[in-house]
């Protein structure tokens, strides 16, 4: 009896085999097992006891068509083995769902290599992603894809797929479908393979990782206008206004309809946004949460609407009976027709993007799924070639393809803020590189002290955006607090506006490379022990170490203090120029004015002059600053550019400037290349501002070999050289001596 199983077995194996042979490039189906080669460190894993393979894109894998072919494969009866380089996987069937006895993949990590087989636990996952609502400090964090064990498996079994472009549950006797991820230490690799398949994290409209003023509050549009005044007269830039509840019909949780009391000309209103070059979005529920006597509010387009009618005789019922259709996401006639007379008149009329605030599941509606919303939204945002835009909460994996996150309404707690900084680098695990948060918290009493520190903590994000509840004592307008806090919130402000193309830059990369906008110390040094021990910094693009303050200060100048590892090569203070020579641990001081800001020692920063428009203005002149680098070492950088807004930049319509420091022998050779690439409205002329951080004045200095003017601060041990506008393709080597 046991000969003639083992027969059988042997037989069933040899025809699986001959299956796998016969599947497509990079795809090997063994029986009720299939996987496909995705990248060298990302392999596909399915098992179905009934054959129901699934081919269609689920909201996770949107991309997993695209297969990496440099593999090498052996097969022999009963055995496939599949091996790309980083993951060698065996597989031996045995009639059985995948155990360890029948599965396993050898990952190599180094030198050496980890085993990993079904069951086994990631025990040292270095995080994923959630949302804050309600935090007070620290909240369990789901696991993301790195992983120090080399390793991690997301498994897709349960997702939702996409059929014909739209949301579908997976068909009956679909099994087992498992990403194995397998990168050793190589980190970076890892979210390259996620955002290959999951997706790539989208460039954001450039006018969102601005600054936003956001607040629960009932303003009228004189109180708008009155708001951007005084950010103007109190010296702060501003992007976006945010219109939270009141905007829309009162008494009412949700809606789509003006409140005319608060904005009795709201097109005219919108217009004057837009002349002002600020940007608005607008605050929507889609469906209630709340319940009146124990029952749910189906939310959606409710009767009040000024467009009810409209809706519901597109949707085949009869607005005379005022009824409530619930809301269903998962029905393309509800929801086309939702956005089609609900959003697209607002949009007519001047509303820039929408912030889904909130949305639930509903049992009743199986595929009433927030990431599929925000997909939705994403994919509407896109109308008339924009850039798509999203400003929801964080569901699932794949939601790194609607950038930006809103992380929820947290509570006005230190701990809150010390959470947030490791929270928002760790997310890079999840591949959520853009989020949104409420500085200085959402709900609780008013601190000054903690909202200067969580601004300076905004500054170095993806969003400086505050925001608070209805509470008249939340007011975070900074000159609505002391004059010290008004004073380091300018400081911080002025930052996030000097350094935005540094930030449109590293938010390219984070699109085109996978690399997070912060970044968490481990992804650039892996090997390194302290960078997996010192949460409480980042790095902020490829130059920037941020290590906020995130506990009281002392005294009247509000000393706080925060531990900062130095990783090898040279750091300086942006506020003080200390130079600090890494590998390095210690504690550092600052008041309430500063932070731990550190510039990396010869790498190009591109910068700009001071402007209220961040998001928007024409850089007109390009600041570069480098601080001293190690000699004989070439140090590059780039600026990105495009028009801010536009799809275009997906199918070339971009440009880089490339930018390189060399330092030897007390001089410094600092070139600009000719800029490469071209889109709509590029400026085609440019001033430049180059600064050299220096202990003295520099003895002279060339400009394409021609002498050219230094200017030299002593207070801030600072040579600039102002180079008059020139053409953005002609490039020039600036070479300057200092003693």
């Amino acid at each position: 009896m046991k000969k003639a199983r083992a027969a059988f077995l042997a037989s069933l194996c040899a025809l699986w085999a001959s299956a796998a042979r016969a599947a497509a490039p990079g795809v090997f189906t063994m029986g009720p097992a299939r996987f496909t080669v995705l990248a060298p460190q990302c392999l596909r894993i399915e098992y179905s006891s009934a054959g129901v393979f699934v081919d269609d894109p689920s909201l996770f894998a949107v991309n997993r068509s695209a297969r990496f072919l440099g593999y090498s494969v052996q097969e022999s009866t009963g055995r496939l083995v599949i091996d790309t380089g980083e993951i060698r996987l065996i597989y031996t069937p045995d009639g059985k769902p995948f155990d360890a006895a029948n599965l396993k993949a050898e990952i190599r990590r180094g030198n050496s290599a980890v085993v990993w087989t079904p069951g086994l636990l990631d025990t040292a996952n270095l995080g994923g992603t959630r949302n804050l609502d309600e935090a007070k400090g620290p909240v369990p964090m789901p696991q993301g894809i790195l992983s120090r064990l080399g390793w991690h498996v997301v498994d897709d079994s349960d997702g939702l797929i996409l059929k014909n472009g739209w949301v579908a549950a997976r068909p009956k006797g679909h099994g087992t479908d498992w990403f194995l991820f397998g990168y050793g230490l190589d980190y970076k690799a890892a979210l390259r393979a996620l955002t290959k398949m999951a997706g790539a994290v989208p460039l954001p409209r450039k006018y969102v990782l601005g600054s936003w003023y956001s607040r629960w509050w009932p303003y009228t549009s004189a109180d708008y206008r009155r708001i951007v005044a005084q950010y103007h007269a109190h010296g702060f830039p501003l992007d976006i206004l945010v219109l939270d509840m009141d905007w829309h019909t009162p008494g009412h949780w949700t809606g789509y309809s003006w409140n005319r009391k608060l904005f009795p000309h709201p097109k005219a209103f919108l217009r004057w946004v837009h002349a002002q070059g600020l940007h608005v979005t607008l605050n929507e529920h889609p469906q209630n949460y709340k319940t009146v006597d124990g029952h749910p509010i189906d939310g959606g387009v409710q009767p009040f609407e000024d467009r009810y009618a409209a809706f519901m005789r597109a949707m085949g019922r009869d607005p005379s009976l005022k009824q409530t259709l619930p809301f269903d996401a998962g029905s393309r006639k509800y929801l086309d027709n939702f956005i089609k007379y609900m959003h697209d008149p607002l949009e007519k009329e001047g509303v820039d993007f929408w912030w889904l605030d909130y949305w639930s599941g509903d049992p009743r509606y199986p595929l009433n799924r927030l990431i599929w919303l925000n997909e939705y939204y994403f994919r509407h945002s896109e109308r008339g070639g924009l850039r798509g835009q999203c400003f929801a909460r964080w569901d699932n994996w794949g939601d790194q393809r609607h950038p930006i996150l809103f992380s929820g309404d947290t509570f006005i707690l230190w701990p809150t803020l010390a959470f947030e900084v490791p929270f928002t680098a760790d997310s890079a695990g999840a591949g959520a590189f853009f989020w949104s948060h409420d500085i200085g918290g959402y709900q609780g009493r008013r601190n000054g002290e903690l909202l200067a520190r969580w601004t300076q903590f905004g500054a170095f994000s993806a969003a400086l955006r505050l925001h608070s509840t209805r509470d008249a004592s939340l007011d975070k307008r900074p000159w609505s607090y002391s004059k010290a806090v008004e004073d380091s919130m300018r400081i911080s402000y002025r930052l996030r506006s000097e350094f935005f193309p540094y930030t449109y830059t590293a938010a390219w990369e984070a699109h085109d490379e996978s690399l997070p906008l912060l970044r968490p110390l481990y992804v650039e040094y892996p090997d390194k022990e302290p960078a997996y021990g010192n949460e409480q910094e980042y790095l902020y693009g490829d130059s920037l170490l941020v290590a906020p303050i995130v506990s009281p200060g002392r005294g009247p100048r509000k000393i706080g203090r925060q531990t900062v590892w130095f990783p090898p090569g040279d750091w300086y203070d942006w506020f003080t120029g200390e130079h600090v020579r890494g590998p390095l641990r210690r504690a550092v001081e600052k008041d309430l004015d500063s932070f731990p800001l550190y510039a990396k020692g010869g790498v190009p920063l591109t910068l700009q002059p001071f402007t209220e428009r961040m998001g928007s203005a024409p850089l007109k002149t390009l600041v570069i600053r480098a601080y001293p680098g190690p000699e004989g070492v070439t140090g590059r950088a780039f600026l990105y550019e495009d028009d801010g807004v536009s799809r275009a930049y997906l199918s070339g319509a971009r440009a880089t400037t490339d930018i390189s420091y060399f330092r030897k022998n007390g001089r410094v050779r600092l070139r600009v290349y000719p800029t490469k690439g071209s889109f709509k409205g590029q400026l085609k002329r440019r001033a430049y501002r180059v600064e050299l951080p220096w202990r003295s004045a520099a003895s002279r200095a060339l400009l394409d070999g021609k002498p050219v003017k230094v200017e030299y601060s002593a207070r801030e041990k600072m040579n600039r050289v102002l180079i008059p506008a020139r053409s953005i393709r002609r490039g020039f080597i600036l070479e300057v001596w200092l003693s």
